[in-house]
């Protein structure tokens, strides 16, 4: 069945805004031209390539590799380049964190739910029910080369930790070969930017404060960002509440449990989106010690508790 898709275009002051929805998240790429020619190509072309990433990589669909590999019940399953490139990134990531970033924790959806509704939580886990799920996990188990990848029967692979920001500087890239004038790609928070604005001057950013629909309406931070990506990581909707604790839905892919004494949200600015994002990610997953973690990679970052 043919999805409904649809791009829309917006003039403003300065150019054009483009916006759709992919990835279960608002997207917007800014344009600072009058040239609509233009405008409609960028809009063609990167609005087509995150849905392409979203149609290949998403756990939803029956039909992209992700669902493939996943039902593969064990039967070694060809693939292509990219998707070599992606796993080969996700393996990095995984010896970086020492095994806390595990692109096969998807699976402890099984037994965590995280809607981000106030109130008690009627649904909680017991360690029974995530020691069960928690020999499905383990990135060691998976056996995967150039041309095929072999996943365990009864485990999962899930690329949601890092689809969306590949797809922005899939997008950055793809901009650049159509113009040089200035672009921001923004897909649910995750952007980048191919330079500066017109003038030199920066594109001002905000940051959602994790506490946005609270009483008060706490302000969002502003961000100057004249190059590179940011990427936003925190549990602001997704979350649950038990015996008064929240717990955020950044699981521990060790033990299965949600990451502890975190801050509320962590927004890292990197030359590239993947990178910003697994960067904001590692650091959450080292709960009280996040900041410590970030200041080591000499970035710049905001964190939020």
């Amino acid at each position: 069945m043919q999805k409904k898709r649809s791009v829309k275009l917006s003039q403003q002051k300065d150019g054009y805004s483009v916006s759709f929805n992919a990835m279960a998240s608002p997207c917007e790429v800014l344009i600072q031209t009058q040239d609509k020619r233009v405008v409609e190509q960028i809009s063609r072309c990167v609005s087509a390539e995150v849905w392409r990433i979203e149609d290949k990589y998403s756990r939803y669909d029956s039909l992209s590799i992700c669902s493939e590999i996943n039902n593969s019940a064990g039967k070694k399953i060809a693939i292509d380049e990219e998707t070599y490139l992606l796993l080969n990134f996700a393996e990095q990531c995984y010896q970086l964190s020492d095994g806390l970033f595990d692109i096969s924790s998807g699976v402890l959806r099984q037994v965590w739910s995280f809607s981000g509704l106030s109130g008690e939580c009627q649904q909680f886990p017991s360690s029974i029910d995530v020691s069960k799920v928690l020999s499905f996990v383990g990135w060691q188990k998976v056996t995967y080369d150039q041309h095929s990848i072999c996943l365990p029967q009864d485990m999962e692979l899930d690329f949601g930790g890092i689809g969306k920001e590949y797809a922005v500087d899939r997008c950055i890239l793809l901009a650049k070969e159509i113009t040089d004038e200035p672009i921001l790609v923004n897909l649910g928070g995750d952007l980048a930017v191919t330079g500066p604005r017109l003038n030199k001057q920066a594109w001002q950013v905000a940051i959602e404060h994790p506490d946005s629909d609270a009483l008060g309406q706490p302000q969002d931070m502003i961000v100057a960002l004249v190059q590179g990506a940011l990427a936003t990581s925190g549990d602001a909707r997704r979350y649950l509440i038990k015996d008064g604790i929240r717990y955020g839905h950044v699981l521990n892919a060790k033990t299965g449990w949600p990451i502890t004494h975190a801050p509320r949200s962590i927004t890292t600015v990197a030359p590239q989106c993947i990178q910003a994002g697994i960067l904001a990610t590692l650091a959450l997953l080292q709960g009280e010690h996040a900041e410590q973690f970030l200041t080591e990679q000499d970035i710049t970052f905001w964190a939020r508790r």
